[in-house]
């Protein structure tokens, strides 16, 4: 499979487990995402985003969103899509 970058992590917050993406390309709900670093290497389904405290089904570039996500992300860490 594929992957395309589509942003990277600008932070972390513990409760609830959110990481805030800076957005370089769409995203909506039901993506696959993966999200790398030197120490991170997750996959998840994108089920629950939000911009500004407000649910969304889609984002796109420029946008900053809240993803939850199952552990601890870092900021810098680059957000991919994974594609087919």
């Amino acid at each position: 499979m594929s992957e395309e970058i589509i942003g990277k992590v600008s932070d972390f917050f513990a409760r609830p487990i959110v990481a805030a993406i800076e957005l370089t390309a769409a995203l909506r709900l039901g993506d696959k995402i993966r999200i790398k670093g030197h120490t991170t290497d997750l996959e998840l389904n994108v089920d629950s985003m939000q911009i500004d405290n407000v649910p969304v089904e889609q984002a796109k570039a420029g946008d900053s969103v809240g993803v939850k996500v199952p552990e601890r992300v870092r900021k810098g860490d680059m957000v991919y899509k994974i594609l087919g």
